[in-house]
C-alpha cells in the first residue's frame, strides 16, 4: 500500500515538473537574457536608481552646505547665552577667512522652551566645513566661547542639510517677523515622491513672501524635512495658511504628502538680535 502511495506522489511530482519545463519552453525562457517567470514569484525586482536623493533634489548651480543646531538652554542661563552668541557669531561674520556664515538665529517661543536653533551655510559643501571646524579649532577666543557656552546648555544636536533646488534661497530679511520651522520625519524611501509633490506646491505658499527655505537631512536623523517659513505676526501666519487652501491644487498636494509623514512638529522662533534674518 505504501509503495502505491509513493509511486502515486512520484508521478504528481513528475507531472508538476514537466508543466514547469513545458511553461519555461513556452515563454522563450530558453534565451538567458530573461530572468523567468518562476524567479520573480519569488524575488522582488527594484529597478536601480541613476543617482543618489540629494543629487537629484538639490541645487546643481551651488554647493552649499548647511547645519542647524537645537541647543537646549538651562532657562536661568538664556539672556547670557543670547549675548554671548551675538559677540561671537558677529566676529565670525566679519572675518572672510572663514568659508561660514548664520543664515539665522532664534529663540523658540511656541513649541521646546529655553532652545536656540542656528542655520548656518557652509558656502564649498563639506571641504568648506573641514576648513572651518579646523581653523575654529585653532581659534583660543572661541575655545573659550564654546567653554563658557557648555555650562550654559542642558543639551544640543546637529544635523547637516541640503536645500531643495525648488526652494528659496535664504537671504536676510527685515523685521519685525516670526519664523515658523515646520520638521517633518518621512518614511525611509519617500524623499524623491515628497520632493516631486512639493516642487509643484510651493508656487501656493509665494504671495505674500512666506517661504524662506527648504531643506532635507544629509547626516543626523535622516529622512528629515525642514520648511522655513516668515509672517509677520500669528495672524497672519494664520491668513496666509488659510488662504493657500482656497487655491485648487494645494489640498491635492496635501493629500498626497500627509501618508508620507511619520512625525512631524511646528516651531514659532523669534529671531536673536544679531540674526540676519529678522
Amino acid at each position: 500500500m505504501a509503495t502505491t502511495r509513493s509511486l502515486h506522489n512520484l508521478k504528481r511530482q513528475q507531472h508538476f515538473l514537466n508543466k514547469v519545463h513545458s511553461a519555461w519552453v513556452a515563454r522563450g525562457f530558453a534565451n538567458k537574457s530573461d530572468e523567468g517567470w518562476l524567479s520573480s514569484m519569488f524575488a522582488h525586482k527594484v529597478d536601480a536608481r541613476k543617482d543618489a536623493h540629494s543629487n537629484l533634489l538639490s541645487k546643481k548651480e551651488t554647493s552649499n552646505l548647511y547645519k542647524i543646531q537645537f541647543h537646549n538652554v538651562k532657562p536661568e542661563c538664556m539672556e547670557a547665552y543670547n549675548k554671548l552668541s551675538d559677540e561671537v557669531q558677529k566676529e565670525l561674520h566679519r572675518d572672510a577667512d572663514y568659508p561660514c556664515e548664520v543664515v539665522g538665529s532664534w529663540n523658540t517661543w511656541y513649541g521646546e522652551q529655553d532652545q536656540a536653533v542656528h542655520l548656518w551655510r557652509y558656502s564649498g559643501g563639506y571641504p568648506a566645513l573641514l576648513e572651518c571646524l579646523r581653523k575654529l579649532n585653532l581659534n583660543t577666543t572661541y575655545l573659550a566661547f564654546r567653554k563658557e557656552r557648555s555650562k550654559m546648555l542642558i543639551s544640543r544636536r546637529n544635523q547637516l542639510l541640503l536645500e531643495f533646488s525648488f526652494w528659496n534661497e535664504p537671504v536676510p530679511r527685515i523685521g519685525p517677523n516670526i519664523y515658523e520651522l515646520r520638521s517633518y520625519q518621512l518614511l525611509p524611501g519617500t524623499m524623491i515622491e515628497w520632493g516631486n509633490h512639493w516642487a509643484r506646491a510651493i508656487k501656493y505658499r509665494q504671495e505674500n513672501n512666506e517661504a524662506v527655505g527648504g531643506f532635507f537631512t544629509q547626516i543626523g536623523d535622516l529622512y528629515v524635512v525642514h520648511h522655513l517659513w516668515a509672517y509677520k505676526d500669528l495672524q497672519s501666519r494664520e491668513e496666509t495658511r488659510n488662504a493657500a487652501w482656497l487655491k485648487e491644487g494645494w489640498d491635492v498636494n496635501v493629500h498626497y504628502t500627509m501618508p508620507l509623514i511619520q512625525k512631524m512638529e511646528s516651531r514659532i522662533m523669534i529671531p536673536m538680535e544679531h540674526s540676519p534674518l529678522q
